[in-house]
C-alpha cells in the first residue's frame, strides 16, 4: 500500500510518499527558515499562507520523485493535531480534497505519535535489491522522547497510537528555550542548531545555570525551562563559574567576544540537555524499560545524541537527522498502520492546535 503523508504544523511544508508503512519512496520538505529568520521565530500568518502557496507543488514533487501519478496512490494521511491551526487547516484540507477526488481514504494523525514513529522507516531498497535491509524498529513497549520548538515529552509506547504521557513542560518546551537564547543573544536562527553549532568552541563549564525544582511527588518526569531561560537571558553574571575571557591578539575584542558567545550556548546547551535526562532517566529508571526513541527537532541535538548514546543501561534510537524535524514520511507511514487495520477518518475530521496532555499546569 502507498500512502501520500502530508505535514504542515508548523513552518515546514511537507510530502511524501511510503509504501507499506516501510519504504520512503519520496520524502519533500520545504522550509520557510529564510521568511521567519528576520524575526527570529515563526510568524504564523506567513507560515499559513506560504503553505497555501506551495502545497499543490509539494504534493506534485513528492509524487513525481516517488515515480507515480495520483492513480497509483492508496491512500492519504495528514497531520491534524497539534500545532498553528492556520498551517494544520491547509495541510489537512488538501489532503481530503486529494482523497476525495481520487476515491482513496483518507486518515488524519497525531503529529507527535508521527515522531515516535519515523524510526520504523527506511529509504526504499535500490530496484533488483535481492536482500533490503531489515526493519531495525524498536520493539514495543519503550520511552518516547519527544522534544521540539511546541513540546517536551516523556511517554510510553505500547503501540503505534497507544502512548501514556508520563511527563511533559509546565512551561516552555526545550526548543522553544533554545530559539529564545539565541534570539536574545543574537546566534541565528533556528536556534536549536546555531546553539548547537556554536557550542562545540565553547566551554560548557563556564557558567553553572541552574535546573528547575519541581515538587517531585506531583511531577517526577515534568520538565520546565522558564527558569534556565531566565537565567540565561537576565541573570548571565550571577551563574559565571570561570571569569571572563581574557582579550589577545591584534583582534582582542572579537577573540573575547567570540569565546563568551561560544561559552554561553555551550553552558546553555549542557544545562537544557541535563533537565530533559534527569526526567528521562528517572522513567527509566521507575518503569523498567531500558529502550528510548527519541524524535522532534531537538533530537538532532549532537549533545543530547551522544549523552544518550553513552548511557551503558540504555538502547536509544533516533531517526536519522532528516527525519527527526517536522516531514511527511512519518506521517505517511504512521496513516499506514491505521489504513491498514481499517481506520478511516471523515472528510469532517477538524484540525486542534493543542493537545492537553500533552503540557502540564503548575503547581
Amino acid at each position: 500500500m502507498k500512502v501520500l503523508g502530508i505535514e504542515s504544523s508548523c513552518d515546514e511544508c511537507a510530502a511524501a510518499v511510503v509504501e507499506d508503512g516501510a519504504w520512503v519512496l519520496s520524502n519533500v520538505v520545504a522550509t520557510q527558515i529564510p521568511w521567519h529568520a528576520a524575526y527570529n521565530g515563526v510568524v504564523p500568518e506567513i507560515a499559513s499562507r506560504m503553505h497555501t502557496e506551495w502545497i499543490g507543488g509539494v504534493v506534485k514533487e513528492a509524487l513525481d520523485r516517488a515515480g507515480i501519478g495520483p492513480d497509483g496512490i492508496d491512500g492519504v494521511a495528514a497531520t491534524a493535531h497539534p500545532g498553528l491551526l492556520g498551517s494544520l487547516l491547509v495541510g489537512l484540507n488538501f489532503a481530503k480534497a486529494f482523497a476525495w477526488a481520487a476515491r482513496i481514504p483518507f486518515i488524519a494523525v497525531d503529529h507527535m505519535l508521527a515522531h515516535l514513529y519515523a524510526p520504523r522507516l527506511s529509504p526504499a531498497p535500490s530496484p533488483g535489491c535481492q536482500n533490503p535491509p531489515g526493519n531495525t524498529a524498536p520493539d514495543y513497549p519503550f520511552l518516547g522522547l519527544l522534544v521540539s520548538g511546541g513540546h517536551s515529552i516523556i511517554c510510553r509506547a505500547d503501540g503505534f497510537d497507544d502512548i501514556t504521557v508520563l511527563g511533559t513542560t509546565i512551561d516552555d518546551a526545550a526548543g522553544e528555550a533554545f530559539d529564545k537564547v539565541s534570539k536574545h543573544y543574537g546566534f541565528g536562527y533556528p536556534g536549536g542548531a546555531a546553539i548547537d553549532r556554536l557550542a562545540k568552541d565553547g566551554d560548557p563549564a563556564a557558567f553553572r545555570f541552574p535546573l528547575p525544582s519541581l515538587r517531585k511527588g506531583d511531577h517526577p518526569y515534568d520538565v520546565s525551562y522558564s527558569g534556565l531561560k531566565t537565567a540565561v537571558i537576565n541573570q548571565l553574571e550571577q551563574f559565571r563559574a570561570k571569569p571572563r575571557p581574557a582579550a589577545a591578539g591584534g583582534n582582542a575584542e572579537a577573540t573575547a567576544g567570540n569565546s563568551e558567545a561560544a561559552s554561553i550556548a555551550a553552558s546553555f546547551q549542557k544545562t537544557a540537555v541535563e533537565i530533559l535526562l534527569r526526567a528521562l532517566f528517572r522513567a527509566a529508571e521507575d518503569t523498567g524499560i531500558s529502550t528510548v526513541v527519541s524524535g522532534g527537532g531537538v533530537a538532532a541535538n549532537s549533545l543530547l545524541r551522544a549523552r544518550l548514546a553513552e548511557h551503558q543501561g540504555l538502547r536509544c534510537v533516533f531517526p536519522p537527522p532528516e527525519l527527526c524535524g517536522d516531514n511527511g514520511a512519518m506521517v505517511a507511514g504512521l496513516g499506514f498502520q491505521y489504513l491498514a487495520r481499517g481506520d478511516r477518518s471523515p472528510l469532517s475530521a477538524a484540525a486542534s492546535a493543542r493537545i492537553k496532555a500533552f503540557k502540564r499546569r503548575y503547581p
